[in-house]
């Protein structure tokens, strides 16, 4: 049996912040993607790039929080720019949040094969490939991507729990292993981040990437407005905490000087921080950490999966896709075929990047991942407008800071991000300014692209079926919309 509408009042806030943190788990953040970009991007300035990032995003999240007190919509960004900047860009927006979405989604499964082949390799001597990991994560996934939505925020709190008692731990035997015997403050410097400000924003963006997903689920939620405002602001402030002095400390043990260079050896190995932990601790906490890392990049794709699911729930049931998309299974409340055509493209993936020969950590897990990061940035760019036009016309009794003043700064803040991003898009994915490669190119050509079918599409949408265009946007009122639509349509 299916239905239209996602199961309610299934959530509170400790199960909304849970598919917000596990989207972008601290272990998995720094053990992985910052150790990785360490070496790629050539920085240790990963902390204040954290900061600075943390505080453009809080004050857009006033205006993204008080738009939530008015819009409730499984696909958040994209609703909020229908009703803000208009339905063709709205639809644009979509496009661009299934691919970048679907990009941090499938990403994580080269990290998830890679650590665990090396796990099992070096521990139990036995050699698996990496993608024959990664299609058990995939069909796990799977499986509970079907399920009820607090079974999926129960199974992720679990892991959180554990993963943040531990990387705790960590940040303790870190910081008192400084190298030299001295504690470096070098990492907060603007001279460590100067030069390589746009790919290292581009990296801590895609860290951050989870702290939006709270109006994702609000359909879901109990006491919404609320529910939607503690876990934007708390998962904002746990992921700065951790990921700023998880990514300090272990600089700070291996050698600030010294961290990049051990990051570059090995690259292909998963990076330094694992060692450097071994080296501070004992085998014991390695082997610790690299099982938790491993289950914390399960945990984040379980939460981009539910994530990606519900964009594609949303718009079927608004008609931008398939009709077929917005239904549920009436036992779960789950969006069942946003969740099987998630699985499908990870599956295509997956099966790509066996045949090829791919790295599954720099080219799979790194690249797709921040470019799935970027995409990211550039929709809370658009929702940050959003916000400014939308409470124009009517301010809806939000305050001046919310609808306004708050919105303003951040946009022109993003703006600034985004022209540091792609103009160092190349070193972003650890490619030298006189080097041709594609990459550079095809990803931002890739979002250009997404972003237009959907403009097209919406006009087109327009002209043959005006009821449909005008439900874009207005999430489970999309149907009062139809029905008011062709009714004025007869009266004229």
């Amino acid at each position: 049996m299916v239905s239209q509408a996602l199961a309610r009042d299934r959530l509170g806030v400790p199960s909304v912040i849970m598919f917000a943190l596990t989207a972008a788990a601290p272990l998995m953040v720094v053990g992985a993607l910052v150790s990785t970009g360490w070496g790629v991007v050539g920085t240790t300035g990963f902390p204040l790039a954290f900061l600075i990032i943390a505080v453009i995003l809080a004050l857009f999240s006033f205006g993204y929080v008080a738009m939530s007190r008015h819009i409730t919509n499984a696909g958040a960004f994209y609703s909020y720019i229908a009703q803000g900047l208009g339905r063709p860009l709205g639809v644009g927006g979509a496009m661009v949040a299934l691919v970048a979405y679907n990009l941090l989604q499938v990403g994580l499964y080269g990290a998830f094969g890679a650590f665990l082949s090396q796990l099992l390799a070096e521990k139990a001597d036995v050699a698996i490939d990496w993608w024959v990991l990664a299609l058990v994560l995939w069909l796990f996934i799977a499986v509970l991507g079907l399920l009820r939505v607090d079974v999926n925020s129960k199974v992720l709190m679990i892991l959180l729990g554990a993963e943040l008692i531990v990387v705790t731990i960590f940040d303790v035997i870190f910081f008192s292993h400084p190298a030299g015997g001295s504690l470096s403050f070098e990492p907060w410097s603007w001279g460590a981040l100067q030069d390589s400000a746009g790919p290292a924003f581009a990296v801590a963006t895609t860290a951050f990437v989870g702290f939006e997903a709270a109006p994702v689920f609000a359909e879901e939620a109990r006491s919404k407005n609320r529910t939607v405002a503690l876990a934007t602001f708390l998962g904002l402030a746990v992921m700065l905490l951790s990921y700023s002095l998880t990514s300090w400390a272990a600089s700070a043990s291996m050698g600030v000087d010294a961290t990049v260079g051990q990051a570059q050896q090995t690259l292909d190995q998963g990076g330094p921080f694992f060692p450097a932990l071994v080296a501070a601790s004992g085998n014991w906490a390695g082997d610790l950490g690299r099982t938790l890392l491993i289950t914390s990049i399960a945990a984040a794709a379980l939460s981009y999966h539910n994530t990606t699911a519900r964009y594609a729930f949303a718009l079927g049931r608004e008609r931008v896709l398939p009709s077929f998309f917005g239904r549920t299974r009436a036992r779960s409340g789950a969006p069942m075929a946003g969740s099987l055509f998630q699985t499908i493209i990870a599956a295509v993936t997956i099966v790509l990047f066996a045949v090829t020969g791919w790295d599954p950590l720099v080219n799979l897990f790194f690249w797709l991942g921040t470019a799935g990061g970027v995409g990211v940035l550039l929709l809370v760019a658009a929702t940050s407008l959003s916000v400014i036009f939308y409470f124009v016309r009517d301010s809806r009794g939000e305050s001046a800071w919310s609808r306004l003043v708050a919105p303003i700064l951040a946009t022109v803040a993003l703006g600034y991000v985004m022209w540091q991003v792609f103009d160092n898009f190349g070193l972003l994915l650890g490619i030298p300014p006189d080097t041709k490669n594609a990459a550079v190119w095809a990803f931002p050509a890739t979002y250009g692209i997404a972003a237009v079918v959907g403009i097209v599409w919406a006009l087109i949408l327009r002209g043959l079926n005006r009821q449909d265009y005008e439900a874009i946007g207005l999430g489970a009122r999309a149907n009062t919309a139809r029905i008011e639509t062709a009714e004025a349509v007869e009266v004229r």
